[in-house]
């Protein structure tokens, strides 16, 4: 093949890479976090870390196991009963420890409530796209859920117990 034919098909080639890159997006897609978050959450995909690194590194994923949905739940229940039997146990004359919650408390039950439930929620929301990562690299994040449950599931049985022993109507 002469030597003209080979700079004429470059050439081609060349104009024909340069019209595929003027078409490109301005906007990278990868640079678009807030879409990748909102578009994930509704349409999940990734399971597992793309590669073995990400896996140990950075274990976020936006598919996470059905029985966390359940523990999130159970705990977000068992805390707006928290909140209810707080309530009662106030107005039984008990004290709130907690001196945040109790500046709150004392200007509106339902804001507590609000702010009770709102914090829990989030604190949740972080431990569930946490759940895979692996605190200290020994143990789960998951885990955390599971003592959070059990530990609300104690309080509430302490909350209860405080009633009963102080002759006070719960709200349940």
């Amino acid at each position: 093949m002469p030597l003209a034919g080979i700079v004429s098909i470059m050439e081609a080639a060349n104009s024909e890479a340069t019209a595929d890159s003027d078409e490109r997006r301005v906007a990278d897609r990868r640079c678009r976090r807030w879409w990748g978050i909102w578009y994930g959450g509704f349409r999940p995909r990734r399971r597992s870390g793309r590669r073995l690194e990400d896996a140990i590194r950075f274990p976020f994923v936006d598919w996470h196991a059905s029985h966390l949905l359940i523990v999130a739940v159970a705990i977000l229940l068992l805390c707006v009963a928290d909140a209810a039997l707080t309530v009662a146990l106030l107005s039984a004359g008990a004290v709130e420890l907690n001196p945040v919650m109790a500046v709150v408390i004392g200007r509106d039950a339902t804001l507590f409530a609000a702010a009770k439930t709102t914090l829990t929620g989030a604190g949740i929301v972080c431990l569930v796209a946490a759940s895979r990562y692996r605190f200290f690299r020994t143990v789960r994040v998951e885990l955390a859920l599971y003592v959070l449950l059990a530990g609300y599931a104690a309080l509430i049985a302490y909350e209860f117990w405080l009633l009963r022993r102080f002759g006070a109507h719960g709200p349940f």
